[in-house]
């Protein structure tokens, strides 16, 4: 195996291990089934998902993607749920569905097969720099590298039959380029969301429009009900929840997301 195809061996186990670096040899320790000595060895590479970091050329590893369910009170109710603070839910997307997407580009963004109902749904994004289990919320923005503007991409139509049969819905929501994304901006630079105005159009007609301090479920709890459930890791990154009037686009529609302090995202459904 070649020594960029070790390097990526080992930036991918360095997500898992939360550690900042493996050597080139690809040796690992702790959680791996071979022995800590020996050289690892496999068919093919599998390539590690990165999303830029502003202000510099460094990456963000992701190692897994959390999506927090109807976190707004408006959206709730649209989705025919009730809006108290039931205990929260969270589905994952697989780290491939993530489609970058820069600032100040229209990026295109494939309609995707399957579906003839496909909706938006933009969201802030928080991204952890370590993990745990058990976090208290009082201690759970300590665990956040920085921010990002997101888009939590849907086939509502294949979301919606599989919910009504009682079948996991993960078709309607883990799908290529489900979740487009804006560079990650540290804590350093933007200090935490707490509040702040949220926003979609869709040619340049707003269709979504909140702030987030009316989460149900703050980023900071999010985390901590998060921790309880599954240990948290470097890498994780979290969809924080859309607001109300989430509906559809079409071929040829252009999608721009707006949270203030952040460099809008915009798409063109292709």
């Amino acid at each position: 195996m070649s020594d960029h195809n070790n390097d990526v061996l080992s930036r991918r186990n360095a997500i898992k291990l939360g550690v900042a670096s493996l050597s080139s040899a690809g040796l690992v320790a702790g959680v791996q089934a071979h022995k800590t000595d020996d050289v690892v060895k496999t068919p093919f590479v599998v390539a590690q998902t990165f999303i830029p970091i502003a202000g510099g050329n460094a990456e963000f590893p992701v190692r897994r993607i959390y999506c927090i369910g109807r976190n707004y009170a408006a959206h709730a109710r649209e989705m025919g749920s009730d809006p108290t603070r039931e205990p929260p839910f969270f589905f994952q997307k697989p780290t491939d569905a993530i489609q970058f997407v820069a600032p100040n580009k229209i990026v295109d963004h494939p309609y995707p097969s399957l579906t003839k109902n496909y909706h938006y749904e933009v969201e802030l994004v928080a991204a952890l720099k370590t993990g745990g289990k058990n976090i208290s919320p009082q201690n759970a923005l300590d665990h956040v590298y920085g921010y990002a503007l997101g888009l939590d991409m849907t086939r509502r139509d294949l979301q919606r039959f599989m919910g009504d049969q009682k079948k996991p819905w993960e078709i309607g929501k883990s799908f290529d380029y489900s979740a487009p994304i804006g560079p990650i901006f540290p804590v350093a630079q933007v200090g935490h969301f707490t509040k702040g105005a949220i926003s979609l159009s869709v040619n340049g007609v707003v269709k979504q429009k909140a702030n987030l301090d009316q989460m149900i479920w703050s980023v900071a709890e999010q985390i901590a009900k998060l921790s309880e459930a599954n240990e948290l890791f470097p890498g994780d990154i979290i969809y924080s929840g859309t607001p109300e009037n989430v509906g559809p686009v079409v071929r040829g529609d252009v999608v721009r997301c707006s949270i203030d302090n952040l460099p809008d995202l915009v798409i063109k459904i292709v």
